[in-house]
């Protein structure tokens, strides 16, 4: 609020233009992205907070016993588990595949 109301109050259509590294906008900012890229989006975040999971379980694994070596592999299952099943429902396969030609050549 304090800087709506201590802020310059004139516009003009150079400062309501978007600015991005100096560089002039052109064309749309709407790009149309495949569904492979939010699957690597995914995967990446799927398996960046895995790691951070086991890491941090790593590094008190003395400390943690039976417990937690039983806590780890459950949450390490359950991940295979779920790689797994996406892999058998396709979702690993990113490219042309038979039955997609097949398909679209019938």
């Amino acid at each position: 609020m304090a800087a709506w109301w201590f802020g310059a109050k004139k516009t003009s259509p150079n400062k309501e233009m978007a600015y991005e590294s100096g560089v002039i906008p052109t064309g749309s900012a709407r790009l149309r992205l495949y569904i492979p890229f939010y699957l690597l989006a995914i995967f990446f975040i799927v398996f960046d907070v895995e790691t951070a999971f086991i890491f941090t379980w790593a590094v008190v694994w003395d400390q943690l016993g039976l417990g937690g070596l039983i806590h780890i592999t459950f949450f390490i299952v359950a991940l295979l588990l779920g790689l797994i099943w996406i892999w058998l429902k396709g979702g690993l396969e990113w490219g042309p595949s038979k039955m997609r030609r097949t398909v679209d050549e019938a």
